[in-house]
């Protein structure tokens, strides 16, 4: 039987902060649109954004484990697919709010 992975961030407060500074400043330069589907959120940047999201996706897997990240490559540019376990159903609006801080006026795709 496999250990479940624990529903936490393993970054300290600080680099936490950085972290998050980091997504929302890439966000407000490269965030197309996100669209949310229960426990799974689906963001599209500009084509140019591929290294930093590639970058994000691999950071992200290293501090939080429980989470599954793909990068693909679409027409439109490059999307980035979170997915959050049923057991972090509670605490997906909050996990996912870290990933479209900073979004780009406009770049929500759920309205």
């Amino acid at each position: 039987m496999s250990e479940a992975i624990p529903i936490a961030c393993t970054l300290g407060a600080g680099d936490l902060q950085q972290r998050q500074a980091w997504i929302a400043d890439l966000n407000r330069r490269q965030l197309k649109r996100h669209t949310r589907n229960d426990l799974t959120l689906t963001l599209v940047y500009h084509r140019k954004a591929r290294r930093d999201v590639a970058r994000l996706a691999a950071q992200e897997r290293a501090c939080c484990a429980f989470l599954t990240f793909e990068v693909a490559d679409i027409p439109e540019g490059i999307v980035l697919t979170v997915t959050a376990p049923e057991a972090a159903r509670l605490a997906a609006e909050t996990l996912f709010a870290g990933f479209t801080a900073g979004q780009a006026p406009g770049a929500c795709g759920c309205c």
